[in-house]
C-alpha cells in the first residue's frame, strides 16, 4: 500500500481501539479503492500525506501493482520529492564534506560586491544589489565597511534625467594600493614590476640570472623584490611571484630543476624578509590567470608557457586546475611522442622540454642552415601537438594559448602544432579548437602574479 499498511500489528487489534477498528479498516479500504480506480489520475495531495514525502523510487515500489507501471514523468507531478532529474553542476563537489558557515557567506558576499565593481566600474548601491542579488541592507553594510577600509570610494552622483535624488556612484579605489609582480620563468633574467589594481605596469626592474641556481638564485629574487618595494608609491597590497617548476598552494617550490630548487619555501622566505602578504605560484598558472583576467579568455583553455622550461596552466569552468600533487600542466618533463630526443636536466631523455625550451630551440636554430630553420620550428611544433593531443581529447578544450618569444612560436611552430592536433583528435568534437598567441606579450606572468594577489587579498580577478 502507499506508505501505510491496511492492517495494523499483523492483524491484531489494539486493546484501546477495538470498537474503532472496523471503522478504521473501512476508511483504509476507501483510500485503497480510490487509488486502484485512478491509475492515470493519482491524487497527489493524498500521496504526499501518507508517504511523508518518500523518494520517487521508494514510492514506485510502494504502489499497488495496478498503479506502479502506469507512472510516467508527466503523471508523477509535484507530489514526488525528486521528480526532476538534474545534471552535474560545474564546480560543485560531488560529496560535500563541510557546512557553509556564516563567516564564509559573508566573505563570499564581500568578494561578490568587489568583483562586481572591479569588472563593471562605477555602480550605485541599487545597481550592485540588482547585479548580485543581495539585499540593499546587505549592500549598504558591506559598502560602509569597504569605504572605512579604503577599498571603495564614492565618485559622485549619476547624471540622470529621471525625477528624484540622483544615485551616488561607487567604484573600487583603484589608486589605493599597488602590487609587486615577479616573473622567474625567463632563462636569462628575473623580471618584475610595480602594478596598480587594474594590472597596469607602473615601474619595471630586472636582474640578470647569469646561470645562478640554488641559494644564489633565491638571493636574486629577494634583491629584485626589494628594488620594487622601494619603488612603490602607495601601500603594497601584496607580492605575487610566478616560478617555474611544481609549486604547492602554500608557496613552496617543490621542484624547479632549472633553478636548482627543491622544497624551497619561497613564500615564507619573502614574507619573513618583507613583512608583506606574498603569494607564490607556478608561472604557467599565473599566466593563465592573466589571460583570463586581462586577455579576454572565457572558455576552457590551456596556456602553454615556453621559456626556461615548458609548462602549462589549465582553466576549466573558470577555475584553475592544480592537480593532486600540484603538478597539473607539467608537460615539459613528459615523454609523449618525443622518444629519441636529447638528455634532459631532469635525468630522462626526450622530454618535451628538450624540443621546445627556448635555450634548446635557439641552439638548434643556430646550428641549422637558413633553409632548414622552418623545418626545425615545425618539428618542435609537431612534438608539441603530439603531447597536447591526449589532453585536448580528454578535456575537450576550446582554446590553446601560447606564451613565449613570438619570433619562435608564431609561424611554422604554431602551424605545425594545430595541424598535428587536428590530425590526432576527433574533428566532430575538437574541430573548432583554436590556437593563438597571447595578447599580453612578455608581461603575462608579471600580470598573472598580480592577479594572484588580487584574488588572494580581495577575491577579485
Amino acid at each position: 500500500m502507499v506508505g501505510l499498511s491496511l492492517t495494523r500489528g499483523h492483524g491484531r487489534h489494539d486493546e484501546d481501539g477495538i470498537a474503532a477498528a472496523p471503522a478504521r479498516r473501512a476508511a483504509f479500504r476507501r483510500i485503497h479503492n480510490r487509488l486502484v480506480n485512478i491509475p492515470n489520475k493519482l491524487d497527489r495531495s493524498l500521496f504526499v500525506r501518507f508517504t511523508n514525502k518518500m523518494t520517487a523510487a521508494g514510492a514506485q515500489r510502494s504502489l499497488p501493482s495496478t498503479i506502479a507501471p502506469t507512472l510516467s514523468p508527466a503523471t508523477r507531478g509535484t507530489g514526488f520529492a525528486d521528480t526532476t532529474t538534474q545534471g552535474f553542476a560545474s564546480g560543485r563537489a560531488l560529496r560535500p564534506s563541510a557546512k557553509v558557515l556564516p563567516e564564509h557567506a559573508r566573505s563570499h558576499n564581500r568578494s561578490l560586491v568587489l568583483q562586481t565593481l572591479y569588472r563593471a566600474g562605477q555602480q550605485s548601491r541599487a545597481d550592485i544589489s540588482r547585479s548580485t542579488g543581495l539585499t540593499r541592507v546587505t549592500i549598504s553594510d558591506l559598502v560602509g565597511e569597504f569605504i572605512a577600509e579604503g577599498l571603495i570610494v564614492e565618485t559622485g552622483q549619476r547624471e540622470d534625467a529621471r525625477p528624484g535624488k540622483p544615485a551616488t556612484l561607487l567604484d573600487i579605489n583603484r589608486t589605493a594600493f599597488q602590487i609587486v609582480g615577479i616573473d622567474l620563468s625567463d632563462y636569462a633574467m628575473f623580471q618584475g614590476a610595480v602594478l596598480d589594481l587594474d594590472g597596469t605596469i607602473l615601474q619595471r626592474r630586472e636582474v640578470a640570472l647569469a646561470g645562478s641556481t640554488g641559494d644564489e638564485a633565491t638571493a636574486k629574487v629577494a634583491d629584485l623584490v626589494g628594488q620594487l618595494v622601494r619603488l612603490a608609491t602607495r601601500p603594497i597590497l601584496g607580492i605575487g611571484v610566478g616560478s617555474p617548476g611544481v609549486v604547492d598552494l602554500a608557496g613552496t617550490v617543490l621542484s624547479a630543476p632549472n633553478l636548482g630548487w627543491t622544497d624551497l619555501h619561497l613564500q615564507s622566505v619573502l614574507e619573513d624578509v618583507f613583512a608583506l602578504p606574498v603569494v607564490v605560484g607556478n608561472d604557467a598558472n599565473a599566466a593563465v590567470l592573466a589571460e583570463h583576467s586581462f586577455g579576454g579568455a572565457d572558455r576552457d583553455m590551456m596556456l602553454v608557457k615556453i621559456g626556461h622550461g615548458v609548462g602549462a596552466g589549465l582553466l576549466l569552468g573558470g577555475t584553475p586546475l592544480f592537480g593532486s600533487r600540484f603538478a597539473a600542466g607539467e608537460i615539459g618533463h613528459v615523454v609523449v611522442g618525443t622518444e629519441g630526443g636529447m638528455a634532459c636536466v631532469c635525468g630522462k631523455s626526450g622530454c618535451l622540454e628538450t624540443w621546445l625550451a627556448v635555450p634548446r630551440l635557439e641552439s638548434a636554430l643556430a646550428a641549422a642552415s637558413n633553409s632548414a630553420r622552418d623545418l626545425v620550428l615545425a618539428d618542435a611544433g609537431r612534438h608539441l601537438g603530439l603531447a597536447l593531443a591526449p589532453v585536448v581529447g580528454a578535456l575537450n578544450l576550446a582554446e590553446i594559448v601560447l606564451s613565449g618569444p613570438t619570433h619562435l612560436l608564431d609561424g611554422p611552430l604554431a602551424a605545425a602544432t594545430i595541424e598535428t592536433l587536428r590530425n590526432r583528435t576527433m574533428a566532430e568534437f575538437h574541430g573548432d579548437l583554436t590556437l593563438r598567441m597571447t595578447t599580453l606579450g612578455e608581461d603575462i606572468v608579471v600580470r598573472g602574479a598580480a592577479v594572484m594577489v588580487l584574488s588572494g587579498q580581495l577575491g577579485v580577478s
